[in-house]
């Protein structure tokens, strides 16, 4: 984890555009919300699904980049005053806190355009076809079918009580819609998978998608500020349903266990190639922060 997290963070920093670039505090503000920061979860999972179909390093750089450039917009909007207006994320000031609110907006937009830039200049498998199919996968993750519009009901449904089937509708969207593309786009950089294999994967990263926002759920509820980088305990202030809110801290922890066995379940017949997805669902359902 420590080697690809440190790989990403250099390739991040050469991808995104230059501080000294016009319009130089654009960029400063973009490299300000990417770099020095975050668990990269998102790329973890693109090299590990890369290791199933043996895909070359560089391209799964490349995908786990636009992946974590698509996350890392969709935070600095979250955090936006008219979104959830928080002030801290990674530890450090929000993006309209340190920079403006006008600039937030352009950093999420301009994040949002680079990761469809990077797949659409670089090589990031043999297959035209394919490669054209990643960025589809991409923008329906991203969209109004997946993480825009998981926010959306996320924003109807402050307020109300969700039932636990709306609460897992919402998040499929939000949180495991790019997780998804994550794991499929890794998957893609390599060589081909039988359906039945494209299907396991599938199958792992929708369990892991909501195993993710199960534990950030308890860890919001139960974690401080320092620990999380963020606000804590936020979604309960702002009168959002979460798992802890419908089912209680305790079923909320077996929930997790559940989703991670999931995970697990759905790499059976994948072998040592999935040896790194197999550890990321652990990391994800243990994890502190």
């Amino acid at each position: 984890m420590g080697e690809i997290q440190a790989r990403m963070e250099a390739a991040l920093a050469r991808l995104l555009p230059n501080a000294q670039v016009a319009p130089a505090r654009l960029h400063e503000a973009m490299r300000y919300a990417v770099l020095e920061g975050g668990k990269r979860v998102r790329p973890l999972l693109v090299f590990a699904a890369g290791e199933v179909t043996q895909a070359r390093s560089e391209r799964l750089e490349l995908a786990a980049a636009a992946v974590e450039v698509i996350h890392a917009y969709s935070l600095v909007h979250d955090d936006l005053p008219c979104m959830d207006d928080d002030v801290l994320r990674r530890g450090k000031p929000t993006v309209h806190v340190e920079y403006d609110e006008p600039t937030a907006l352009l950093v999420g937009d301009a994040l949002q355009t680079l990761a469809f830039q990077l797949l659409a200049e670089h090589r990031a498998s043999e297959d035209a076809a394919t490669q054209l199919e990643m960025v589809r996968l991409l923008a329906v993750a991203a969209g109004s079918r997946g993480m825009a519009g998981g926010q959306q009901i996320d924003l109807e449904s402050t307020g109300k009580t969700l039932t636990l089937a709306e609460l897992e509708f919402m998040h499929i969207h939000k949180t495991g819609a790019l997780i998804r593309a994550a794991v499929l786009l890794g998957a893609a950089c390599g060589k081909p998978l039988a359906e039945a294999e494209r299907a396991k994967l599938d199958r792992y990263a929708k369990a892991l998608g909501l195993a993710f926002q199960v534990v950030d759920d308890l860890l919001d509820a139960e974690a401080s500020t320092a620990t999380l980088g963020k606000t804590a305990g936020k979604d309960s202030k702002q009168g959002k349903s979460t798992y802890v809110a419908v089912l209680g801290a305790h079923r909320t922890r077996e929930l997790a266990r559940e989703l991670g066995a999931e995970a697990h379940a759905a790499l059976d017949g994948l072998g040592p190639r999935a040896a790194r997805l197999s550890s990321l669902a652990d990391f994800v359902v243990l994890r502190k922060f």
